[in-house]
């Protein structure tokens, strides 16, 4: 095993470790903070023509948001959780565009969109 996997393997594991003692408010954050990690890494690989690495880390982003957008209780979350699905379903949509039309500007723009509910998210005392 070569230094970069084994890091990726600590990496992994020290996550994995941290997502098992996190509350659920800690994990939203989680998902937004990897969200945006996966946004920036997709941007890189994209000013390096690294296309298939842009490809599968804007799925991973796509993938992190969808999970904030199914964690949404639209029952009881009334109207706020209605404007949050409709915001994450436009960010998805965007993430789409983006791998599509190999654009940075969706991407810096749902990279905006999300730290602004992270903030948000983050006020929130527990």
């Amino acid at each position: 095993m070569n230094a970069m996997a084994a890091m990726r393997q600590y990496q992994t594991v020290n996550t994995q470790a941290q997502a098992v003692d996190a509350s659920p408010h800690r994990l939203i954050q989680m998902l937004m903070e990897g969200g945006l990690t996966r946004i920036a890494q997709a941007r890189g690989a994209m000013e390096r023509g690294q296309t298939a690495l842009k490809g599968e880390l804007i799925g991973k982003a796509i993938g992190i948001v969808g999970g904030l957008r199914e964690g949404l209780d639209l029952q009881q979350g009334g109207e706020l959780a209605a404007n949050l699905d409709s915001l994450y379903q436009y960010m998805l949509t965007r993430l789409l565009e983006a791998n599509v039309k190999n654009e940075a500007a969706p991407l810096d723009e749902v990279a905006g969109l999300l730290r602004n509910v992270k903030s948000g998210w983050d006020a929130i005392s527990q």
